[in-house]
């Protein structure tokens, strides 16, 4: 299992490897200039922030607040199409 310090100290290259072959896309948002995708890996939430020229990943530890995380993405979620 890869935790989050890991996956930190893992070189762009490798994170990205590692997120396309384990990772699951949860959400996507915009903030700013910037495309934010939430993805889980292994138990973790990990973050692409896609810019212009650059791209970079960042993650929560465990101990984060779950609601915390997934707080920005919800008026991304489209839930007209829900019933009860």
């Amino acid at each position: 299992m890869l935790e989050y310090a890991m996956f930190e100290r893992l070189p762009f290259r490798s994170q990205t490897e590692a997120i396309a072959k384990y990772g699951n896309i949860l959400a996507r948002r915009q903030h700013n200039k910037w495309q934010v995708t939430l993805y889980e890996l292994h138990n973790t939430f990990v973050e692409l922030w896609s810019g212009e020229q650059v791209q970079v990943y960042s993650t929560f530890k465990n101990s984060a607040n779950k609601v915390a995380i997934f707080e920005p993405y919800l008026d991304a979620v489209n839930v007209s199409g829900l019933e009860r």
